[in-house]
């Protein structure tokens, strides 16, 4: 069984990877962000105290958000195992999780550090558009419309930039995100979980890389 946790900046890849991963592999892909929008929904009780935060403007402490990933980890889908997206951010959400899978008899069996260089991020996050219209997303570098200033999912003319997409912008965010992911990236590392791979490399062949750690179980 692979238990899997991804860890890599904004714009590394980690959502093109994942869904390669669960394609080939059938695991569970567990969103900290998808998480709270269902159990809030199904209005469970960890859902609605979130929710109590949420609707105040407050962040959802890590106590909350470490019974929420352990109820999400609970449930009968996971049975070839899991990708873990958002969690954790930080070392007191990583040593909670490490508590809570260890008694789901769930531990992590492998951490994957999607690596590239901040140019590279800046250059692919800054390049990011999108239609006015319906919300598709496209990107200058990887992805432009079929049609030239054409969406091609509702055919609108009318396209624009988020504010975080700018480049200065985004320069912050990765600033912001590394601090967060280095500490982790030791953690891990420590524990004997982490693997690296370089993530400047096609889609294709970040993948194959992946594959090759998952399928040695390294």
């Amino acid at each position: 069984m692979i238990n899997l946790f991804l860890l890599g900046l904004p714009g590394a890849g980690k959502g093109t990877v994942s869904e390669q991963i669960v394609d080939k592999y059938h695991l569970t892909h567990i969103s900290t962000g998808d998480m709270f929008r269902e159990a809030m929904a199904n209005e469970t009780k960890v859902g609605l105290e979130a929710k109590s935060y949420i609707d105040k403007g407050d962040l959802v402490p890590d106590e909350v958000t470490a019974k929420l990933v352990e109820e999400r980890l609970s449930q009968s889908d996971i049975k070839e195992g899991y990708i873990l997206d958002g969690f954790p951010r930080t070392i007191v959400q990583a040593e909670a999780l490490e508590t809570i899978t260890k008694r789901l008899n769930k531990p992590l069996t492998k951490v994957i550090s999607l690596e590239v260089n901040e140019k590279i991020l800046i250059n692919r996050l800054s390049a990011r558009f999108m239609c006015k219209q319906c919300g598709a997303t496209y990107n200058k570098i990887t992805k432009m419309p079929k049609l030239k200033d054409t969406c091609d999912r509702c055919g609108s003319h009318d396209f624009y930039q988020r504010e975080d997409d700018k480049p200065e912008v985004v320069k912050n965010r990765l600033e912001v995100n590394e601090k967060m992911n280095t500490p982790l990236k030791d953690y891990y590392q420590a524990n004997g979980l982490l693997t690296s791979v370089n993530g400047e490399q096609t889609p294709e062949k970040v993948f194959e890389n992946v594959d090759a750690v998952l399928g040695n179980k390294q």
